[in-house]
Order: C-alpha cells, then sequence, then structure tokens
C-alpha cells in the first residue's frame, strides 16, 4: 500500500482468497483493504495514538440520512457525552481533494453536526472548525488534540 502522510503504524493484515483484508480494532472484524480503507485505519489511529482521542468514542463507517439516502460517516468522534465532535471524511490517496470531496464532508456534517471536520487522503489532510451559526467555516493550520476540541466546540 501506499506510504501515507501520517506515522506509520502496525497493522493485522491477511491474504483471503477474494483479496487483502486488515483488521479494524474499533469495529473489532477485518475489513477489505481498499486504498480508502487504509487511509481510514491510518488516520484513526492517529487521532487515538497521536491526538488522545479514546478509542470507545470513535465510529467507523457510522450510518445516517442524507438528502433520504443511507451514508456512512468514514469516521466519527463523539465528546464524552456521545455528541459528534469531529467528522471525518476519507479519500484513497491518489484521490485529489478538491470542492467535491469536501463538499461531500461538509453536507454530511450538516446533518452530523460535528464542529470540526477533516477530509484527507492520507497525504494532505484539511481541517476546520464549523460554525453553524453562521453557517461558516474556518479553515486551521492543524488538528488540535482531543482535550483541545474538546474546549474548542463550547
Amino acid at each position: 500500500m501506499e506510504t501515507l502522510n501520517l506515522p506509520t503504524y502496525d497493522f493485522r493484515i491477511e491474504e483471503r482468497t477474494n483479496g487483502r483484508v486488515v483488521y479494524d480494532p474499533i469495529r473489532q472484524t477485518y475489513v477489505r483493504l481498499t486504498p480508502e480503507e487504509w487511509v481510514r485505519q491510518h488516520f484513526v489511529q492517529y487521532l487515538i495514538q497521536e491526538q488522545g482521542v479514546p478509542a470507545g468514542l470513535v465510529a467507523i463507517e457510522a450510518g445516517f440520512q442524507y438528502q433520504g439516502q443511507p451514508r456512512r460517516a468514514d469516521i466519527l468522534a463523539h465528546d464524552r457525552q456521545g455528541d459528534p465532535l469531529l467528522l471525518v471524511e476519507c479519500k484513497a490517496p491518489r484521490v485529489s481533494i478538491g470542492q467535491d470531496a469536501f463538499d461531500q464532508g461538509a453536507g454530511y456534517n450538516l446533518v452530523l453536526g460535528a464542529p470540526f471536520l477533516v477530509v484527507t487522503n492520507g497525504k494532505m489532510h484539511y481541517a476546520c472548525r464549523i460554525d453553524f451559526d453562521d453557517r461558516s467555516y474556518t479553515f486551521l493550520d492543524d488538528l488540535p488534540r482531543y482535550a483541545d476540541l474538546l474546549e474548542r466546540a463550547r
């Protein structure tokens, strides 16, 4: 798999008859190892190991309704009350992060209501703070640690 602009982590990867799979410790199962999943697994570990997000407050591919259609949030981190805090939209490394990718994450977030949004392809990461009252967002230089996200979300 491609090298990403994230720390390196050890993953349990197996070859199966239908292709490679990676163990997802959040979902506690093996999932097909696609390029997007490679980014998703790295970013989840980054959130937990580097940013201090409690693993128990992370959901992967959380289902919700968007414009009457079922959708899934790639990564959704919650605050200690269970409210959405950070939505992460993941793309494969070779997918450029353009307006379409950002609009997808922002659109999903109108439903989910997380005050922070990240769009990443594993090589480029864009983080922003959402102001729902003004219907605006401010890009951040970097993603704050979990404790700072909680503080800044107030």
